[in-house]
């Protein structure tokens, strides 16, 4: 019987548990978690072969023992045009040889040159590397430019319809009079129980009732 529960497995390898227990909140906040290995000076290894930290990204052909089948100087569209179509023949040879001739010592010579092939062929491909960086950050950079002006202008336009609304709401108000913003400023007295203003004559009272108390004091 098939076992109803999904068993999820991850496709890499999970991290090393004595490593990443280190990294833990606690840790970190209490400067408990170790520092990052420093950066290496000098020389390292990697997959087996010696690296210096002063060697070009993408090393010569002579300096890793091949070589160079094209010369300093070169259009890389056609040497990899050239060196595709000396791989099929070459290809085409080696099968001819398999098949009239398995035993002949010309069918390692045959692999030699297509492994010696392939290691050119690569090795273009990657010097076209630093030229593809350069090329997806600019397009990264024109995409978010884009973005951004996109944006603003939504932004600018929200803010010309707020604006446009803004004005026709004050266009639309009715024109008031010296009276009407007169009336429309009075505010009724706090009376009390006994009809006498609340808190007394001067206090508790809009300024315009008190300047009209004092124009009929003062008749």
């Amino acid at each position: 019987m098939a076992n109803a529960e999904t068993i999820q497995v991850s496709s890499l390898p999970l991290p090393p548990a004595q490593y990443i227990n280190l990294y833990t909140d606690e840790n970190i906040r209490k400067n408990r978690a170790p520092k990052p290995p420093a950066p290496i000076q000098d020389a390292y290894t990697m997959f087996g072969s010696p690296f210096s930290n002063d060697d070009n990204i993408i090393r010569p052909l002579e300096s890793q023992g091949f070589k160079r089948l094209y010369p300093q100087h070169f259009d890389r569209r056609k040497e990899l045009k050239k060196l595709n179509h000396s791989l099929l023949v070459n290809f085409l040879d080696l099968i001819d040889l398999l098949v009239h001739y398995p035993d002949s010592p010309r069918r390692a010579e045959k692999i030699e040159d297509l492994s010696l092939l392939f290691v050119h062929i690569h090795h273009l491909l990657n010097e076209f590397r630093p030229h593809q960086a350069r090329e997806t950050l600019r397009v990264m950079m024109e995409l978010q430019k884009r973005q951004r002006i996109e944006t603003a202008q939504r932004f600018q336009n929200h803010l010309e319809k707020v604006r446009e609304m803004v004005k026709n709401a004050f266009a639309s108000l009715p024109d008031l009079t010296d009276a009407d913003r007169l009336a429309g400023g009075l505010e009724p007295m706090d009376v009390g129980e006994a009809g006498d203003l609340a808190g007394g004559r001067g206090e508790g009272c809009h300024p315009l009732d008190r300047l009209m108390c004092d124009l009929v004091d003062r008749m």
